[in-house]
């Protein structure tokens, strides 16, 4: 879900409460900016209050500790924090196309050092004999998945957890999302060796995930942001949003992004407790955003 509340859980335990089950409006493993609340256009102010007013009704049938609405567009937390839910902030790092036509565009609008380090980065990896192709679902073939699927499960080995999709699951995604789905693929020595998976709107590119075979020096950031970043000034398209957390980020273009989500809870014992919470989170998450925003690579 991306918005941590195992503390939460363990605070309804610890009481002999239950927190599960509990109603979540969010994509599943994407925290990514979204339509919530679902309803035509023009009819937010009649629909909204009814959708809110059903998903609480059906929080209360399956006796949900609350209901959560992750990552919503801003027209829509606007809304919902008039309801007045407990309001969790976060940041997230996002890059924005300011009107560039080329890689080299987006480079001059960074402080010569910036410049210099992104420069020597993508020279590493091409001086590495590392080549990419940039594919979709059209393209991309049924090996091109199957070996996608290794690097994916190898990145959630490494890091001892677990891997959600497999190769049926991307190549199901890839026939129903053809144009929507965007496959990078990074091959070595007559061999792939990494690779990323990305999705896109008319506007935005998000980064979903990504493994390797071969941790050559520069290849994560090669990959996963500047492969993106060229993409996306291709295609014209706003913003890439390439995942939750890493400042690592910034360095390479992406800037701070304040994300918040919606939580309305059942009555509980923790109310006051959880106010207090998410009042220091908010303020914690303004300081962090603030010190970041200060070392963004951009010329002033």
């Amino acid at each position: 879900e991306f918005v941590f509340d195992q503390a939460w859980a363990q605070a309804w335990q610890q009481h002999g409460l239950n927190y599960y089950p509990k109603l979540v409006a969010a994509i599943p493993y994407t925290p990514a900016f979204g339509q919530r609340l679902l309803c035509a256009a023009g009819r937010e102010d009649e629909l909204f209050p009814l959708l809110l007013q059903t998903a609480w009704q059906l929080s209360n049938r399956r006796e949900a500790s609350g209901l959560h609405i992750l990552f919503p567009e801003t027209h829509t937390q606007d809304w919902l924090e008039k309801q007045q839910p407990l309001i969790r902030h976060d940041c997230q790092f996002h890059w924005f196309n300011r009107s560039y036509k080329t890689f080299d565009d987006f480079l001059q609008q960074l402080s010569a050092k910036k410049r210099k380090n992104i420069r020597q980065e993508r020279r590493k990896v091409t001086q590495a004999g590392v080549s990419f192709r940039v594919l979709n679902g059209h393209s991309a073939s049924e090996e091109d998945w199957e070996q996608f699927a290794l690097f994916y499960q190898k990145t959630f080995d490494e890091k001892w957890s677990t891997a959600t999709f497999n190769a049926a699951f991307f190549k199901a995604v890839a026939k129903a999302l053809p144009e929507q789905i965007i496959l990078i693929m990074a091959d070595h020595e007559q061999r792939c060796i990494a690779g990323a998976l990305l999705y896109q709107s008319d506007t935005h590119l998000y980064g979903r995930h990504w493994g390797c075979i071969e941790p050559l020096d520069g290849l994560h950031f090669e990959t996963c942001y500047y492969q993106g970043i060229e993409y996306a000034i291709k295609q014209g398209l706003q913003c890439f949003e390439p995942g939750a957390q890493g400042e690592h980020k910034i360095a390479r273009g992406f800037v701070p992004v304040l994300t918040r989500s919606s939580h309305f809870m059942q009555a509980n014992p923790f109310q006051a407790s959880l106010e207090k919470f998410v009042a220091h989170e908010r303020e914690a998450v303004a300081s962090y955003q603030q010190d970041c925003q200060a070392h963004i690579p951009y010329k002033s």
